[in-house]
């Protein structure tokens, strides 16, 4: 295993950024690469892709897709400028997709139909009003495409075409950038001192644009260039130590994308990324979709993380396979791609399916940082494998939710724990994080829609911060996780455990309080799945045929309910959601609350002699396993 126990959990190290050098305007660009393509699609690498095709049927297969999908732009009216909300991202995405896909498409293959096809969406784009700099994202990406499509075709397109594209990426991208980085009045976008997934998105696509453009305006590279290397590692090093995103992971995947596209313009373009890569942490950034992904295929679903967000096929998994030599991640993404689609980013970054036999990945893993994530399964072969995956951190992370200890389960190929996941971003007060702020009043936001404890009614304070104080992996890993601040306003002192038990059988979720303000306790967790509460006040979870006992052991005679999580617009419903809750009316002093969540297995290959041996004779109803009767509570500090 990769660990057994760890306790005094440390996070992230002072010295993840010591590796990167700065360039200065003077010499930044005295390797700069003449004439075009030079950013991360060079023709070398066109040629080598091209030969590898010869013989690669998976890369056949992403070829195929994506003319297909570039065969579905052509004829289309070209975007147009149209906010959202504050937002234009849904048109700059959409003009990246475009731009990129049929870039790409007329490479390959010559035709002119998928060239015409992305200079039209360069050429619209280039005449927006601006690109929306309010919202700094929508410029960024915008530059990002533009810039891309701009190098790819510059030897189709003629001269004017040139001269009327530089000039929209100059006046609403560049210009906007040098603005950003404080380079015209010395004021300074937050992106550019931030450590979240702005400062990789917006740095990445100033980087591209102005690599673009470079021989022909220099100048914006000289300034750009700079300021973004400095600024980049602020936000790469919240990769330290393990490769894990405190804003969760779906915003893991934007910003790593980003960060490919900023990183590999760069290396493609001049030569070298300055050090960036080598930010403590980003080389091990390939294993967090990995591990954070049940068997379901669902994620740890903690900040603004979709709902029931899946691991879907990432282009940027191939750059960090192919940056840091990792197999691993490789043969991950081969994986998801025989499932889905391919995008135009997962040609330029392929890499060829492994073909060594791989290490075995360990059952446990545990992801440091300031927002600390372990997670545990039975099995990486069996779909039906009993996973459960925990979170802490702090309350105040950027796209936070008031979650610090929650849980999500996975068991016979069912999410039975879940997160409901973001809500509106353009509702009232969303982004409102202080104490008493909007944000916490949203039902998918506060502490009522997760999976933890509630004391008075109460949330988690939200400035709480929590830690991991013991992990330990084996046959019954767990691990222990402080939540006292997130209590303050009523216990002396608040922990909780989860674990598996049982040779990874079930899963174990113990809370311990100790609480000075007598008040209600309320244990609950969100499901989809219909809930049957029994005479003894178990509960029965079931979902897509399958069954899951829930019990609790302690208290003594404690009995679980059914609640709606039904909410009125503008949040969403929830439609099809309901909470299953334990409610302690007048709790004070020591309270320990232990919960069992025991899937009803099939007995048959999944139960080896090993666990057959565990569970001891008689265990057994017919064909099914109801229930484990003989798992005992212990006090936390015995774990």
């Amino acid at each position: 295993m990769r660990w057994m126990v760890i306790t005094a959990v440390a996070t992230i190290a002072a010295g993840a950024v010591a590796a990167v050098e700065k360039p200065t305007a003077q010499d930044c660009l005295k390797t700069l690469v003449s004439g075009h393509p030079r950013l991360l699609l060079t023709d070398a690498r066109l040629a080598e892709l091209k030969e590898m095709a010869k013989t690669d049927a998976v890369l056949q297969k992403c070829v195929r897709e994506v003319l297909a999908r570039a065969d579905g732009y052509v004829g289309r009216e070209p975007v147009k400028y149209r906010l959202i909300g504050p937002r234009l991202l849904s048109v700059s995405r959409e003009c990246l997709h475009r731009v990129v896909t049929c870039s790409l498409a007329y490479r390959w293959t010559g035709e002119k139909k998928y060239a015409d096809t992305a200079i039209a969406n360069m050429l619209a784009a280039c005449e927006f009003k601006d690109w929306n700099p309010s919202h700094y994202l929508d410029t960024a990406e915008m530059s990002n495409a533009v810039g891309l499509g701009y190098d790819w075709l510059y030897g189709y397109m003629d001269e004017p075409t040139r001269q009327r594209i530089r000039a929209g990426l100059i006046k609403r991208g560049l210009e906007e950038g040098m603005k950003a980085y404080g380079l015209r009045d010395g004021k300074k976008h937050g992106f550019v001192t931030n450590a979240f997934n702005w400062n990789q998105v917006c740095n990445g696509g100033m980087i591209v644009g102005a690599l673009a453009l470079a021989e022909t305006h220099p100048e914006y590279a000289k300034a750009i260039i700079p300021a973004a290397v400095e600024s980049l590692p602020l936000a790469l090093k919240s990769y330290a130590p393990d490769g894990a995103w405190m804003e969760g992971p779906g915003y893991w995947n934007y910003a790593t994308n980003y960060t490919a596209y900023g990183l590999d313009a760069l290396r493609t373009a001049l030569g070298t990324d300055f050090g960036l890569s080598q930010v403590e942490g980003l080389a091990q950034a390939g294993r967090a979709p990995i591990y954070t992904a049940g068997p379901t295929g669902m994620y740890l679903c903690y900040a603004d993380c979709g709902e029931k967000s899946r691991r879907r096929a990432m282009p940027c998994m191939f750059w960090l396979a192919r940056t840091f030599h990792d197999p691993v991640v490789a043969a991950d993404e081969h994986a998801e791609l025989a499932k889905g689609d391919a995008a135009a980013e997962h040609v330029i970054w392929y890499v060829p399916p492994v073909k060594d036999r791989l290490a075995v990945r360990d059952l446990d893993h545990y992801f440091r940082g300031d927002v600390e994530v372990a997670v545990f399964r039975s099995s990486w072969e069996n779909p039906n494998a009993l996973w459960v995956g925990v979170k802490g951190g702090y309350n105040q992370v950027n796209h936070g939710h008031l979650d610090l200890g929650n849980f999500e389960l996975d068991a016979l190929g069912v999410r039975w724990a879940v997160d409901l996941g973001s809500d509106d971003y353009n509702m009232p007060g969303y982004w409102s994080k202080q104490p008493g702020g909007q944000r916490w009043k949203y039902y998918r936001l506060n502490s009522e829609s997760h999976n933890v404890p509630m004391l008075g009614g109460e949330g988690q304070d939200a400035m709480a911060k929590s830690r991991f104080t013991k992990i330990k992996s084996g046959d019954d890993p767990f691990v222990l996780v402080d939540l006292t601040e997130a209590y303050k306003g009523f216990a002396g002192r608040a922990m909780r455990g989860i674990g598996m038990v049982r040779g990874r059988m079930a899963v174990l979720v113990q809370d311990e309080f100790s609480i000075e303000k007598p008040c209600e306790m309320a244990w609950g967790m969100m499901t989809e799945a219909e809930i049957t509460i029994k005479e003894d006040g178990s509960a029965e979870l079931r979902q897509g045929g399958k069954k899951l006992v829930v019990r609790a052991l302690a208290p003594a005679g404690a009995k679980f309910a059914v609640e709606s999580a039904h909410r009125n617009p503008p949040e969403k419903a929830n439609d099809g959601f309901r909470r299953l809750v334990l409610r302690i009316p007048d709790a004070k002093g020591d309270v320990r609350v232990a919960v069992l969540l025991a899937p009803v297995w099939k007995r048959g290959p999944f139960l080896n002699a090993k666990v057959d041996t565990l569970l001891g004779p008689g265990r057994f109803t017919g064909v099914l396993w109801e229930q484990i009767s003989d798992v005992k509570v212990r006090a936390l500090s015995a774990w």
